[in-house]
């Protein structure tokens, strides 16, 4: 990846306050980064946090009108999108701050449509509290996709494996009716059009799993290979995809067959997110893919029994970072029309 003259500019949200998420923006405040980061958040979280872990942080004032500069270190800029509406303790949730959670999620999807913010990195958000507040809130996913009228795809990366997911958070029972072959046309579709521009794979190669044991065993154990994914595939493969499968899940995986992929398209949530989680834990991104913006974020959740106590590990966070940036300069030199 060749490195862009001027850095990029991404936002990050620090996400739930209670939670790790501020621990890690400070901790990866730490470091000289490439990209000139700016936090949208309440600047008073992020200077109480860092005086919690004893860290050095110097804010600054977010100018949209200067040239990026890279983020040194013990520095962050700030965009104070929102203010807190009472002081976050760490590891004790607070409805109160709920909607202050969500109006910094909105200001940064805003803030990549409109320019402002070349990519979105985000830390774990709570959504049980959010929704505690009265607030309707299924994720962050969810919530980039309706401010940008898309519909995205999730999906997974660790050194070595992506995986990406038909479905999301669905019920197992719910799997089987959620799965159409509009659906899975559709992620197909988003899959091949996302990945050479977020990941410069000019032509993805793409395993698909079944949905049942032994990718349904020729009928015996379920139709959903014959009825749904069967026909998605070939008619793709007809127009020149790069497409394995249906294939059972359980040899999915296996290092010879991933050597020669570029992409795990798994039917459900946990078909295919226990693999990666168990290969690259800490060092994962979940990427949205089908938006208009960049929006990557960490693989675990607000960790609240950590929140405060500077045995957070920001690896997902910087990984997550790292994985913008190089998307970020991706896209410029696409539309620049240059080399990658």
């Amino acid at each position: 990846m060749h490195q862009s003259a001027q850095p990029a500019r991404i936002a990050l949200t620090p996400g739930e306050p209670a939670g790790i998420g501020p621990d890690l923006c400070v901790q990866l405040a730490q470091q000289a980064r490439r990209a000139e980061l700016v936090a949208l958040c309440d600047p008073v979280l992020l200077t109480a946090r860092a005086a919690l872990l004893g860290l050095p942080l110097r804010l600054l004032p977010l100018d949209p009108d200067a040239e990026p500069t890279p983020t040194r270190p013990g520095e962050l800029r700030v965009d104070p999108v929102a203010r807190l509406r009472s002081t976050p303790e760490p590891g004790r949730l607070d409805a109160h701050n709920a909607g202050y959670v969500v109006e910094t999620l909105i200001a940064a999807c805003r803030g990549c449509r409109s320019g402002r913010y070349d990519a979105v990195v985000t830390a774990p958000v709570h959504k049980g509290i959010i929704n505690d507040a009265g607030l309707t809130f299924t994720g962050h996913t969810e919530l980039f996709a309706e401010h940008c009228a898309a519909t995205p795809v999730m999906l997974l990366a660790a050194p070595g494996l992506r995986v990406a997911l038909a479905t999301t958070h669905l019920a197992l029972k719910d799997v089987p009716a959620a799965l159409s072959r509009q659906l899975l046309a559709q992620v197909l579709e988003t899959l091949l059009s996302d990945l050479p521009r977020r990941f410069g794979i000019a032509r993805p190669r793409i395993a698909v799993c079944g949905l049942n044991p032994h990718a349904g065993e020729g009928g015996h154990l379920g139709r959903e290979e014959i009825d749904i994914i069967t026909p998605v595939l070939e008619r793709f493969r007809a127009g020149g995809a790069d497409l394995r499968g249906p294939l059972p899940a359980d040899t999915a995986f296996l290092p010879p067959l991933l050597a020669e992929i570029d992409v795990v398209l798994a039917m459900y949530h946990d078909q295919g997110l226990p693999v990666l989680k168990h290969l690259g834990f800490g060092r994962a991104v979940n990427v949205t893919l089908g938006l208009p913006i960049i929006r990557t974020s960490v693989d675990h959740g607000t960790a609240l029994d950590l929140a405060g106590s500077g045995r957070a590990d920001p690896g997902s966070l910087a990984a997550a970072l790292d994985m913008a940036v190089d998307m970020a300069e991706l896209e410029r030199q696409r539309l620049a029309g240059t080399p990658e």
